[in-house]
């Protein structure tokens, strides 16, 4: 059984026209979507737009202090108008398509409950695939990350997280510790619906950190994984013990591009389409 994440909007008004005519259209909008002008819009509209969106959430910040989860909702709304631009550049400005693969049970229940998502870190659109998933059952806004803490300070995506409670980490476990988990328990009155997407494996896939990975996995006497990294525990476990009674749920999440195509931020940009198939249990 499986449930497509690909929305068409078929116009009904338009009367039909010729494959060649449809062809030479087709490839018209592909040459404008490669160039640079319509790269520096996307870009300078993202940019404005996007620091606009960080100006009003600073204004919200006195009224943490009056109503928290009124600044909450706020906030998860202008996040919302950051994430989904670049969702929307994989999705309509190149066309990629995402097909879902679940349990008839479980795709019912989806945006429904707040879960921890356990994804695979191989390509660099991971997470905008993730995102994509979020958009889908209406958890985009309010989906959360485990971060780098230098992140916090980038504009636009840096400063959105920031007041969105995404939960930042220095890498040193002894003080992360601490601080993710106070990050995590502060999201036990959350007034709507999240999903905390996590990357275990904690890097992106590269054949030369898999075979490093394997020889750890052969010194510890743990199996060894032919299409991911070993996951760090410690990331996992945390996010867990602090979201139990929160988290509904843990989806684990596999993502794959199709024939062997490994896309990036720029082929999207530059309007390439690819079809990724994500299996989710």
């Amino acid at each position: 059984m499986t449930a497509e994440c690909n929305y068409r909007l078929i116009s009904l008004l338009s009367p039909p026209s010729s494959p060649l005519v449809r062809d030479r259209s087709m490839g018209l909008w592909q040459v404008l979507k490669s160039q640079f002008l319509c790269h520096l819009i996307i870009c300078y509209v993202f940019l404005v737009s996007g620091l606009i969106i960080n100006v009003v959430q600073i204004c919200t910040s006195p009224l943490w202090l009056l109503n928290k989860q009124l600044a909450r909702r706020l906030n998860v709304r202008l996040g919302y108008c950051v994430s989904s631009q670049m969702v929307a550049a994989l999705e309509w400005w190149s066309g990629t398509e995402c097909t879902l693969y679940t349990e008839p049970e479980s795709y019912q229940l989806y945006g429904k409950e707040n879960a921890i998502v356990v994804l695979n870190h191989r390509f660099e659109l991971d997470f905008l695939c993730g995102w994509t998933f979020c958009e889908r059952f209406g958890v985009l806004g309010s989906s959360k990350v485990l971060a780098k803490k230098e992140l916090s300070y980038v504009p636009i995506i840096g400063w959105m997280w920031y007041f969105l409670e995404i939960v930042f980490c220095k890498r040193k476990w002894e003080e992360d510790r601490r601080t993710v988990a106070e990050s995590l328990q502060n999201l036990h009155d959350y007034p709507e619906n999240f999903w905390f997407l996590l990357f275990c494996e904690g890097t992106r896939f590269t054949p030369k950190k898999h075979q490093i990975s394997m020889q750890v996995a052969e010194s510890k006497g743990l199996p060894k994984l032919k299409y991911h990294l070993l996951p760090r525990t410690k990331g996992f476990w945390v996010t867990v013990q602090n979201l139990r009674g929160t988290a509904a749920a843990v989806y684990d999440s596999s993502l794959n591009f199709r024939n062997n195509q490994t896309p990036t931020l720029r082929d999207i940009l530059n309007g390439k389409k690819y079809h990724a198939d994500l299996y989710v249990r």
